[in-house]
C-alpha cells in the first residue's frame, strides 16, 4: 500500500484506474521502475479490459519497450501517430513452423485474429483480407486492412518474408494513395500503413523517412528465444531506440493531442473527441 501511494500520489489518476483495475492488477504493476511504463500498462489494461494474466503477459513480453522502439523511428514530420505501433511484433502465438510462406502467415493471423489484435494494440478492428485495388484495368492486392476506431483511420498491413527492401516504399505509397482516394470516408483521417518484415534495418528506415509518407516498418518474430535471451535482445534494441530519441529530442508541446494513451497530431480537419 505504501508503494501504491508513492507511485500514484495524484488522486485524479488513482480514481479512474481503481474503478477499472483490481488490486491484483496493481500488484503486477508495482515492480515496474519506470512511471511511463507503469501508466502505459495500467491504461492498456483499463482500456482493453485485460485480466491480470493478460496484463502480466504484456509486461513480460515488454510491450512498452517495443512501443518505444517503434516511436524512435518517427520524426517530427511523421504523419503516423506516436504510440501507434510496436517493434518487433511477437507472433509466436500463431504456431508457424519453419519454411512458411507469406500466405501461411496471413492464414495464421486470420485463424487467430483475436490474439493478433491483442498483440497489435487497443482500438483496432479487422476490416478485410486481400483487399483488391484496380487501377487502369490492373489489379493489386493488399494483404490485410484494419480500421482504428479511436484514430478514425484505415490501417493497411503488408506481410513480407525476409529483410525490408526500399522498393516496398513505392508499393505502399500507391496503396495509401488508393485507399485515401477510394476508401476513406468523410470525417476520417488519412490511411497509414505498416510493413511487417522478418528483418528490418532501423537506421535505413530512419534515413528514408518513411513516416512522412504514413509508412511504418516493424519486424515480426514467429519464434521467441529463451526468456533471458529475449529480454536481453529487446533491451539492446530499446537502448538503441533511446539513443535515437535523444538525438531527436522531445516533440514540441502543443503539436500533439492526447487520445487515451495515444498521441496524434492536431489538424484543422481533425475529428472531435
Amino acid at each position: 500500500m505504501i508503494k501504491f501511494a508513492e507511485r500514484l500520489p495524484d488522486i485524479e489518476i488513482v480514481v479512474p484506474l481503481a474503478q477499472q483495475l483490481s488490486w491484483s492488477h496493481f500488484i503486477a504493476l508495482l515492480p515496474l521502475k519506470s512511471h511511463e511504463a507503469f501508466m502505459f500498462y495500467a491504461n492498456d489494461a483499463a482500456n482493453r479490459h485485460l485480466g491480470k494474466r493478460e496484463l502480466r503477459h504484456q509486461i513480460s513480453s515488454k510491450a512498452y519497450e517495443r512501443r518505444e522502439i517503434a516511436n524512435s523511428q518517427l520524426t517530427k514530420a511523421a504523419t503516423i501517430p506516436i504510440n501507434m505501433f510496436k517493434d518487433p511484433y511477437l507472433l509466436d502465438i500463431l504456431g508457424l513452423r519453419d519454411n512458411y510462406l507469406e500466405a501461411d502467415l496471413e492464414k495464421a493471423i486470420l485463424a487467430d485474429i483475436e490474439a493478433f489484435i491483442l498483440e497489435f494494440g487497443y482500438g483496432i478492428t479487422f476490416s478485410e483480407r486481400q483487399k483488391r485495388m484496380t487501377m487502369d484495368s490492373e489489379d493489386f492486392t493488399l494483404d490485410l486492412l484494419f480500421y482504428h476506431r479511436i484514430l478514425k483511420r484505415l490501417v493497411a498491413i503488408e506481410l513480407k518474408l525476409g529483410k525490408f527492401k526500399p522498393a516496398y516504399m513505392g508499393q505502399m505509397r500507391f496503396y495509401l494513395k488508393w485507399l485515401d482516394k477510394y476508401e476513406k470516408q468523410e470525417g476520417e483521417n488519412s490511411p497509414i500503413c505498416l510493413i511487417l518484415c522478418t528483418e528490418a534495418s532501423r537506421d535505413q528506415i530512419e534515413i528514408m523517412e518513411l513516416d512522412k509518407e504514413g509508412i511504418a516498418v516493424a519486424e515480426y518474430w514467429t519464434q521467441l528465444p529463451p526468456k533471458t535471451e529475449f529480454e536481453q535482445k529487446i533491451n539492446e534494441i530499446y537502448f538503441e531506440a533511446q539513443e535515437r530519441l535523444e538525438r531527436r529530442k522531445a516533440l514540441p508541446s502543443g503539436e500533439y493531442r492526447q487520445i487515451d494513451y495515444f498521441l496524434d497530431k492536431k489538424d484543422d480537419n481533425d475529428y472531435e473527441n
